[in-house]
């Protein structure tokens, strides 16, 4: 009954004011334990009746079938009116649900009476009627609040997640930043033509990079950041620094967190080719595998470097992003061997925050 935490930032459904909280009662996971808990409470309540040693299976047959209707229809026809009444207020709403239990209690109720003689115990038919809407009413207010809550509960949690993830955004963006006008600073005296079309790279690029909270972000998006920043770079290191790109066509429209291959890339030149004399090739490749993606980022590196704790600091940054938007699917795995740094982030096809 619970949705993704990404599925509640994409779907949108009245969650941004609070107004629609009614969860998706046509769901196969809502119905199974839409059922179990009337069973149970109808065999509590003929528990209660019967008493164990006289258990009245009869009631609890017959008890069973009418609340076990007036449910599943009351939650057909609120799930069919979730279209008309999402936009609602909060009170609307609310009255709207409660209506209908109603509704289909009283209607329910008469007819079991008429048809099942059993319920027939001596009482007038208005008390019986009485009875099942004031039972109805305090169960659907119990449930209606017990929506709320949980509504209000995965908002919270979603706006906590959001701000974590700007958090680890923010962080990414001045080391980007400075590196990328270190690239520069480097062009001006000796180079100055191509240091003015180095800062018209970097605007694409600052331009490029602020459109992520517009829409989802693609490998395409992510692939589109990378080449603007290797164009500033290569300025700079010329034919020291070679890209291999392994992406094909059918991947690049599948959903990648925004600002997630970009400092991998920055890292391997940062860390690796600027760091050689004689440069070297960054090969970059992405897939989607049985409906995982798969980045995988390599670089030559030196045997020793000052600035591993910079490196460090970008692949934490990276693991904390891909923990809160993936949890435990979400991998980023590290490996160096052979004078080759081997870094590879792997999450699951799905929205995200």
């Amino acid at each position: 009954m619970q949705p993704s935490p990404g599925q509640v930032a994409q779907t949108g459904e009245g969650m941004a004011t609070g107004a629609f909280f009614i969860p998706d009662l046509c769901a196969p996971r809502s119905v199974f334990f839409m059922v179990l808990l009337v069973e149970l409470m109808v065999l509590v309540y003929v528990l209660g009746a019967s008493g164990l040693p006289a258990f009245d299976w009869e009631k609890l047959a017959l008890c069973s079938l009418f609340v076990q209707w007036v449910v599943l229809l009351s939650a057909a026809l609120v799930c069919g009116l979730r279209g008309v009444i999402r936009a609602s207020s909060l009170p609307l709403v609310s009255l709207c649900c409660l209506l209908v239990v109603l509704a289909v209690t009283a209607v329910s109720s008469l007819a079991a009476w008429r048809l099942l003689p059993h319920f027939n115990n001596g009482s007038s038919q208005a008390w019986w009627l009485l009875r099942n809407l004031l039972v109805a009413a305090v169960l659907s207010g119990i449930m209606l609040r017990y929506f709320y809550l949980q509504q209000q509960l995965l908002v919270q949690k979603q706006q906590e997640l959001q701000s974590r993830l700007d958090s680890l955004r923010a962080k990414i963006r001045p080391h980007f930043l400075f590196n990328t006008l270190n690239s520069i600073a480097s062009l001006i005296v000796s180079r100055p033509e191509d240091a003015e079309r180095a800062v018209e790279d970097l605007a694409e690029l600052m331009r490029v990079s602020l459109q992520e909270h517009t829409r989802p972000t693609t490998v395409a998006d992510e692939m589109r950041l990378c080449e603007l920043y290797l164009a500033i770079e290569k300025l700079r290191l010329g034919d020291r620094l070679q890209v291999a790109w392994d992406v094909g066509r059918d991947v690049l429209e599948l959903s990648m967190p925004s600002l997630i291959l970009q400092p991998l890339v920055e890292n391997a030149v940062y860390h690796g080719v600027a760091q050689l004399t004689a440069g070297g090739a960054i090969r970059v490749s992405v897939r989607e595998d049985s409906g995982t993606v798969r980045a995988l980022v390599e670089n030559p590196v030196p045997e020793t470097s000052a600035r591993s704790g910079g490196h460090q600091m970008a692949l934490e940054n990276i693991r904390q992003r891909l923990a809160v938007l993936f949890a435990a699917r979400g991998q980023l795995q590290t490996m160096q061997a052979g004078g080759v740094f081997r870094v590879e982030l792997s999450y699951p096809l799905r929205d995200m925050v």
